[in-house]
């Protein structure tokens, strides 16, 4: 009789055993999953079209406010004419 307690036991040890170290595995899969989708996502640089219309009329405006800077400086930069 205490030997089949014994075995009981020993087998109520090795499942209790088993069934943590699927479950370790479970998680560690989980883990390097979330770890390789993020690394794939992360690589697209996405950006929504409403940020890419913003930039892209930031840049329009700049561009704009650039030329005529440029069309200031060239007027300052010129010799006054004597008269």
């Amino acid at each position: 009789m205490q030997n089949q307690n014994q075995v009981l036991e020993d087998l109520s040890r090795m499942f209790s055993s088993i069934a943590g170290t699927m479950a370790g595995v479970g998680r560690e899969a989980e883990a390097k999953m979330k770890d390789r989708f993020r690394e794939a996502m992360g690589g697209l640089d996405l950006v929504s079209r409403e940020e890419f219309e913003a930039v892209k009329e930031l840049a329009g405006s700049t561009k704009a406010e650039l030329e005529a800077l440029k069309a200031e400086i060239a007027l300052l930069q010129k010799p006054a004419k004597k008269g």
